[in-house]
């Protein structure tokens, strides 16, 4: 049995859909959906010369990659590199094949620096250091069951303060836009983003099969979009919060939280039971909100870095 890698056929579902059970069997804490695998590959910036790689074999995809340029990063020749094999079809040599692909396509780029997250258990870790991937940041996946009735109650909302959803803004999504770029310049981690094409951010962000508008909660004061917390669904009873954040001028008042309670309690009421959050580890106001969310612990995920050359 040979084991061959290819670039993702975005058209053909046996592809997408295999992809998507590899994803969900090795990364169960984040939503994949073969339209979402679509999605990524089809509406990603062209300057990210993204490219979804799969690993076949006898006609079954087992290995997965994604493999992109960081092209909104505020420090040039840096790349992402994410590798994930089934965990039943592993030793195969899957993911040395898919990782080989990966540095010689970002090395013929000009990439001086790959960045791979890579969940936090022994095998996974011999692995990237055999490959010469060293960790460094560590971030946590966190699970609520929402199903429990566990959720703080909701407040009375602040004086001044509006909460909306993002479908309310479907006619001029823009004030989100800046919302995001804002919340993303200011996230910890070792690649720093500068989010500043609108039409991109619109394509690869505001269309994404998984935004779930009527989920997605706005804190609105003074006339703008200060607080949001962006929710996706994959079509069954998963929630995951894709981000929370705050304008600069608004922080230390309470608004993410409010924005992220409400959208739970959204959430449960449209028959989720679970939600999912990622958080940097050194990201403590979030860690502190998560925490009085009632969110627990379920798996880490280090980011390991290579430099080429």
């Amino acid at each position: 049995m040979t084991v061959v890698v290819r670039d993702l056929r975005p058209d053909v579902a046996a592809d997408t859909e295999g992809f998507t059970l590899v994803r969900r069997l090795a990364l169960p804490y984040i939503l994949f959906t073969p339209e979402s695998v679509r999605h990524v590959v089809t509406r990603s910036h062209p300057d990210a010369r993204f490219r979804s790689l799969v690993a076949e074999e006898d006609g079954e995809v087992i290995g997965t990659a994604q493999v992109a340029l960081a092209h909104d990063s505020t420090e040039p020749g840096q790349a992402y590199v994410n590798v994930h094999v089934r965990p039943d079809r592993t030793g195969r040599g899957a993911g040395r094949l898919l990782v080989a692909a990966a540095e010689e396509y970002l090395g013929s780029l000009g990439a001086t620096r790959l960045y791979s997250w890579v969940l936090d258990e022994p095998a996974n870790a011999r692995f990237a250091e055999r490959h010469g991937y060293r960790p460094g940041r560590p971030a946590r996946f966190l699970r609520l069951a929402l199903a429990d009735g566990t959720l703080p109650p909701l407040p009375d909302t602040p004086p001044g303060v509006e909460l909306r959803t993002a479908a309310d803004f479907a006619a001029d999504p823009r004030p989100l836009f800046e919302l995001d770029a804002e919340s993303v310049a200011d996230e910890p981690g070792e690649v720093t983003l500068a989010y500043a094409d609108y039409e991109a951010w619109l394509e690869e962000t505001w269309k994404h099969p998984l935004l779930d508008l009527g989920l997605t909660v706005v804190a609105v004061a003074d006339g703008r979009a200060v607080a949001f917390s962006v929710a996706y669904t994959d079509g069954g009873t998963r929630y995951f919060t894709a981000m929370t954040g705050t304008s600069r001028a608004y922080r230390g008042r309470g608004l993410a939280k409010l924005a992220k309670l409400h959208s739970l309690h959204r959430a449960r009421a449209a028959g989720h039971t679970e939600a999912f959050t990622g958080n940097d580890a050194g990201n403590g106001p979030m860690i502190a909100i998560n925490t009085w969310l009632g969110y627990e612990f379920c798996a880490t995920e280090v980011r390991y870095v290579r430099e080429l050359g």
